[in-house]
């Protein structure tokens, strides 16, 4: 079976249908998440940047087999104005090579060249590459809602102050974090620690909402979960031990957006 297609079939299967596809026999590694954050400025920007992403890149991306899933743009943070686009990689190095892939699609390049007049589309961006943590190898797709309903989503991110206290808390996440985010229906869509970016050492994951009061009462019902305060109880485990700055946004997901 080709590599891509196994990714992309196993994408949005709960975590137990994709631990028996792994074990079926298929090979699938963690996946390489890259975060590109597009900064604009009022006025033309947005409209013309959406238009580059909705009518040229996202097309150009399927065209050339990257798999570009999320479009997004803050609700409440302090990216504003400002588009997220959430791609998703085999390796680190199809990451790497994926805007000269891009490059080598005359239609997108051509598109992209016009974008740039009279002034360039974005005024400046960040990238963040991740690897995909242990305890979810892949992205998994929020389930659908009623007609043409659109999920809210949170993106986290959290800063260590070392690589040791990193590793403290992946572990606490692939150790039953994750587990206790999708008991309660928090449904995440990622977890993946920071390989190259700002802020290092550092881990980002994204959970989905039908709401905001639904994002509020789920919270309050994870901060007081009899499984999570045990875990947190652990030695070494506490926040004021791993973690030394928390980070988040929430976004809204654009109309062409696969995750939705």
């Amino acid at each position: 079976m080709n590599r891509r297609h196994l990714l992309t079939g196993i994408i949005g299967l709960p975590a137990s249908a994709q631990a028996a596809r792994v074990g079926a026999g298929a090979t699938v590694t963690r996946a390489w998440y890259e975060l590109r954050w597009f900064y604009l400025r009022n006025g033309s920007h947005a409209p013309r940047m959406m238009q580059l992403l909705r009518d040229h890149y996202a097309p150009a991306a399927k065209r050339v087999g990257i798999e570009s899933i999320g479009f997004f743009q803050p609700m409440i943070g302090d990216q504003n104005p400002s588009v997220l686009m959430l791609s998703v990689f085999r390796s680190a190095d199809e990451a790497a090579g994926a805007w000269d892939t891009l490059f080598h699609d005359e239609e997108f390049a051509t598109a992209y060249a016009a974008a740039q007049y009279p002034e360039p589309a974005f005024e400046r961006m960040d990238v963040t590459l991740l690897h995909a943590f242990a305890g979810m190898v892949v992205p998994q797709m929020p389930a659908p809602l009623q007609g043409e309903g659109r999920h809210i989503f949170e993106l986290r991110t959290y800063e260590s102050n070392s690589m040791a206290s990193l590793r403290t808390k992946v572990e606490m996440f692939n150790g039953g974090e994750i587990q206790i985010f999708q008991r309660l229906g928090m449904a995440p869509v990622f977890f993946g620690e920071g390989v190259f970016g700002r802020n290092l050492p550092s881990l980002t994951y994204m959970l989905s909402f039908r709401s905001l009061a639904e994002r509020e009462r789920l919270w309050a019902a994870f901060v007081a979960d009899a499984e999570f305060t045990k875990l947190r109880a652990k030695p070494g485990y506490s926040d004021a031990d791993i973690v030394s700055t928390i980070s988040n946004s929430i976004l809204q997901p654009m109309a062409f957006s696969q995750i939705r």
